[in-house]
């Protein structure tokens, strides 16, 4: 028959390896973004729960504050065809910034054949979103990869999970949102005229991408512009003429073109 001192013993040992367990549910609940409402705090208090714990969530910061301390980040909005690549290739031009395009990513991960790819190309043949973990995914490998710390991100967030994602994912708020605003029709016609052969470049799947954006990302433009963060520029007007009301939205934020000074 066991002795007190064992059955204390025992005791001790299966708290603590109680205690393990709450602390990694807690960890991995964080982790994968669960709802673990029922998981609390260590009732015991337990020394090892105190001085692990914190351990945890700094491991969590980490992984996110390389992203919060660039300079700036601008996502850039708008309908199918209303010109965002144009207007981001004349930014990386004059600006120095580092073009990141969640379309163009796609495309390029589309391409590689691999599983995630022919998903992604599923998506698009019925015009709608990707996942936003394999969008943010695709958006943080780029990053890491470029060294740059000025990023102009195209066409994201296209919905509020993207925006969401992104923030639990990589720790990042835009500096301001740029919004080119076209109309329907003009979209429709710059869309059918470029020909690119993309498989979502056809009448039915961009009207169904029309739909999501007005749907979906829409909504994400009004949380920014409540937040005094999104800039809408007329889009429908040729190509300088836009880049003109760009300029003047980066001046706001101090940003000169490349070979200026400010005076």
């Amino acid at each position: 028959m066991a002795s007190n001192g064992a059955c204390d013993t025992m005791r001790v040992f299966l708290l603590a390896v109680g205690c393990w367990l709450n602390l990694l549910i807690k960890y991995y609940a964080m982790e994968s973004r669960a709802n673990h409402n029922q998981v609390s705090h260590c009732p015991n208090k337990c020394l090892s729960c105190v001085q692990w714990l914190p351990l945890f969530k700094k491991k969590k910061q980490n992984s996110i504050e390389k992203f919060q301390n660039h300079d700036i980040i601008v996502y850039v909005l708008g309908g199918p065809g209303c010109g965002k690549g144009t207007q981001c290739s004349k930014i990386v031009e004059d600006f120095g910034f580092i073009h990141l395009s969640a379309g163009e990513l796609l495309e390029t991960e589309v391409k590689t054949g691999s599983e995630t790819g022919k998903m992604i190309q599923e998506f698009k043949k019925e015009g709608k979103l990707v996942p936003s973990e394999v969008v943010v995914k695709l958006l943080k490998q780029a990053m890491q990869r470029s060294g740059n710390r000025k990023f102009l991100i195209d066409g994201f967030p296209r919905n509020e999970e993207n925006r969401l994602t992104a923030e639990k994912m990589l720790g990042i708020q835009p500096t301001i949102v740029l919004v080119f605003d076209c109309s329907e029709e003009e979209m429709i016609r710059r869309v059918m005229q470029r020909n690119q052969g993309r498989v979502d470049d056809n009448m039915d799947t961009i009207r169904k991408r029309l739909k999501v954006y007005k749907e979906s990302t829409l909504p994400v433009i009004d949380y920014y512009a409540k937040k005094g963060k999104a800039r809408k520029i007329n889009a429908e007007r040729p190509v300088e003429e836009v880049f003109r009301s760009v300029e003047a939205v980066f001046s706001e934020l101090g940003l000169v073109k490349r070979g200026k000074t400010i005076v």
